[in-house]
């Protein structure tokens, strides 16, 4: 099974959380993806052949009960909810059971902003958990499927069933949520995919993993300055994304592997993954905005593709009647479990914060290149105490990397809705972390199709 390339700021956040979490780490990059695009499809949308169209990415987490599909959702938000002001408070929402609840929620939501200083906002967040309630009510309400279509696509929706007609031009609505794969089968059927309600929604399976053996370790904070400047950028004017020049062959690459796919699998199967090509350039503008870019690079491209392929795998799974597969965490390395217990001590950590949870010596420690070791003592006559830090950051007091000029340049104040909406308490500022990973880059995977 392919594995999806963790790409931008939002993948770097995910990697740093994923030794910490009792959940797949794809679960959680799925879930931020789709928060992300929520966020900025208001005023970001992603054009192709002078075709401008909205960036949503409508998301499932398959996985039987009890696998982590709540806790991937958590983890997500602990990584955006900072960067994105007060967003995810005032636009997230659920329970949403016929086309005209659809309808009325944005409607009302557009009605409530119309006077306020940004204007008009039609963006939403419907997260929901418990999806099989949902999907056995939509049965008795035929629009429902329509309004989803719709949605998906950033067409006009109307509502005729109120005294005063209802009209939402724009829709940014993103949806997001969990179900069993035998609910899927259940309830998701092949007509209604064929119709393509529920082919624009991107499944995925999510993997068991082992329980962690310290379950005392809450999750590290995130530098959340990157996505912070982002959101400001994105969400300053409206911004069309366009695929670079270096990205285009790889592109044709994708829109022939959607078709060759679909003709070659069953047709119960084939109409979940139609929309493979437009579902990957809407993941790689999504990471490309993440980046305060307004082109979509080989890169970003072929990373996005990674995640919609494993999608497609997902899918012909769950058709075949497949559970979550097996998978394993892989086993972190002496060093990542040492480096992973330094970041979570600030960036210093006496022998005592790492030795018992990583299961090795002092001795084994101080034979690993990676990590910077200092006997510090207390005073005159205090015990030494052996210290572990990370090159380049032994004094723990070095200061945060500034933001790049173009980032500052472009960074707009986030949008508050405290006319219409109630605040909620103020979460304490995250302590900027002292050092930032780099992206993950890689080769092309996908040569071996050609």
């Amino acid at each position: 099974m392919s594995t999806p390339v963790l790409y931008g700021p939002i993948g770097r956040a995910v990697r740093k959380i994923a030794p910490f979490l009792e959940a797949d780490a794809l679960g959680v990059y799925v879930a931020a993806l789709s928060m992300w695009s929520a966020a900025i499809g208001g005023t970001v949308k992603v054009s192709s052949r002078g075709n401008a169209r909205p960036v949503l990415l409508w998301s499932a987490l398959v996985a039987g009960t009890g696998r982590g599909k709540g806790t991937a959702l958590r983890a997500a938000h602990h990584v955006l909810d900072k960067s994105l002001g007060r967003f995810v408070a005032t636009h997230t929402t659920s329970g949403i059971t016929s086309g005209a609840s659809l309808v009325n929620h944005l409607w009302d939501q557009q009605e409530s902003t119309a006077e306020t200083e940004h204007g008009r906002d039609v963006r939403s967040f419907v997260c929901e958990e418990e999806w099989s309630e949902v999907l056995r009510r939509v049965k008795r309400d035929a629009s429902f499927t329509t309004k989803l279509r719709s949605a998906w696509d950033g067409a006009t929706l109307r509502n005729t069933t109120k005294e005063e007609a209802q009209e939402v031009r724009d829709p940014a609505m993103v949806l997001h949520c969990h179900v069993t794969p035998s609910d899927w089968a259940k309830y998701v059927g092949e007509s209604e995919a064929a119709g393509g309600s529920y082919n624009r929604i991107l499944p995925f399976l999510l993997g068991s993993v082992p329980l962690l053996d310290d379950d005392r370790v809450s999750l590290p904070d995130v530098d959340g300055r990157d996505l912070a400047d982002a959101y400001g950028w994105a969400t300053a004017r409206p911004r069309v994304i366009t695929l670079a020049e270096d990205a285009r062959s790889l592109w044709r690459i994708v829109r022939r592997y959607a078709r060759i796919l679909g003709e070659a699998l069953p047709e119960n199967q084939a109409v979940y993954i139609e929309r493979t090509a437009e579902q990957t350039i809407r993941v790689a503008a999504c990471l490309a905005a993440s980046e305060c870019s307004e082109t979509i690079t080989e890169e970003m491209l072929s990373a996005a593709f990674t995640l919609v392929r494993r999608s497609v795998q997902d899918a012909v799974r769950i058709t075949k009647g497949a559970t979550s597969p097996k998978v394993k965490r892989q086993p972190l390395s002496l060093e990542d479990k040492v480096r992973a217990r330094i970041e979570m001590h600030g960036g210093r950590a006496t022998s005592s914060q790492v030795l018992p949870y990583v299961g090795a010596t002092a001795a084994e420690v101080k034979e690993l290149t990676g990590i910077v070791v200092t006997v510090e003592r207390s005073g005159k006559t205090g015990r030494p105490a052996t210290v572990f830090s990370l090159p380049g950051n032994t004094s723990g007091d070095s200061a945060p990397q500034p933001a790049s000029a173009e980032r500052e340049k472009n960074r707009a104040p986030v949008v508050s809705l405290d006319a219409y909406r109630p605040a909620p308490k103020q979460a304490p500022e995250l302590t900027p972390d002292p050092k930032r990973s780099e992206p993950l880059a890689g080769a092309n995977p996908f040569r071996a199709l050609l």
